[in-house]
């Protein structure tokens, strides 16, 4: 018997066209439901074993999915689906090992433009003025990375290529390759004074949400550079801005909020040490997202267990 494939997606009409070319074998893919119409939608709903979803356009529907056995994610983050009124009697499955190339150059890009002073000599520039300045380099430069999964890896060893040690901590000071040293997520408050760069890549649970905080904050070094790509609520924002103002020399590059889009009446968008995107460091590109999803349906098949399982119980 075929299984039934529900997409609910921004993207389904790219989705089909991918999924098409890998030529699934017993793989219905049943309507699309983005705008939903009535008792045709919910039939579609009902009878779709397998979801390929956007966790924030998935989880209205749970409550109709009666067959769903299996939701693929498009995201890395699901944490519209660990609402603990949601059921989650279901495999869900994100996407992981694509993300690691993308944040690097997200977080790279801003880091070597600011050491190598970018903004000024574009200024000059347009000034017609030749004056060589000094500048720092990240060779020796402390950085510490919250969080050391696929993401947090390929960080590092970005980092080692420009001469940087790495520091990373998790939650139970498991060893990872490519770090210099790893330690617990309670030790924060050692590493945060020696660390002349952080980066925050912590997924959204009640144990990461406001980690950095106006207790800790303070030890930051007057000059670090601090990065959140991961998610809005490791850091309290209200305490940023504050140490933002002390010292205008640190520099804040935030790409995730509690909130989104982050309020337009904000302070924080008008703090020139402070680098405001709109959740873009690392996309779900469909084509990724399709060979990730066709080699869990071919596991699926076979009764093997799938990539990139989420412990709702811990929330990634």
């Amino acid at each position: 018997m075929a299984n039934k494939l529900l997409l609910r997606t921004r993207e389904n009409d790219q989705y089909r066209q991918l999924l098409a070319k890998h030529s699934l074998p017993d793989l219905e893919i049943v309507d699309d439901i983005l705008v939903d119409t009535g008792d045709d939608t919910l039939s579609n709903i009902n009878d779709a074993d397998i979801w390929l979803a956007e966790p924030h356009l998935a989880a209205p529907l749970l409550p109709h999915a009666t067959a769903l056995k299996w939701l693929q994610s498009t995201f890395a983050g699901v944490d519209a689906l660990m609402q603990p009124s949601l059921r989650h009697d279901y495999l869900l499955t994100n996407i992981r090992g694509v993300f690691g190339p993308l944040m690097s150059e997200y977080v790279f890009g801003y880091l070597l433009s600011h050491y190598r002073h970018h903004a000024q000599y574009t200024q000059q520039q347009h000034q017609q003025l030749w004056r060589p300045g000094s500048y720092r380099t990240l060779q020796g430069q402390q950085l510490l990375i919250l969080g050391t999964g696929s993401i947090a890896q390929h960080l590092a060893i970005t980092a080692h290529h420009f001469g940087m040690t790495v520091s990373g901590l998790n939650r139970q000071g498991a060893l990872v390759s490519g770090f210099n040293r790893i330690d617990t997520m309670d030790k924060l408050a050692d590493y945060l004074p020696h660390a002349h760069v952080i980066v925050s890549v912590l997924p959204d649970t009640p144990q990461t949400k406001h980690l950095l905080n106006a207790e800790n904050l303070p030890l930051l070094k007057p000059d670090t550079m601090l990065f959140n790509i991961g998610r809005g609520n490791a850091i309290d924002l209200t305490a940023l801005q504050t140490e933002l103002m002390l010292c205008p020399q640190r520099q804040a590059i935030l790409d995730v909020f509690e909130q989104e889009p982050l309020p337009a009446n904000h302070p924080l968008w008008h703090y020139d040490n402070v680098t405001i995107t709109p959740h873009i460091a690392a996309p779900s590109f469909p084509e990724q997202v399709v060979q990730i999803f066709s080699q869990n349906y071919c596991r699926w098949q076979q009764s093997k267990s799938l990539h990139y399982v989420v412990d709702a119980s811990h929330g990634y």
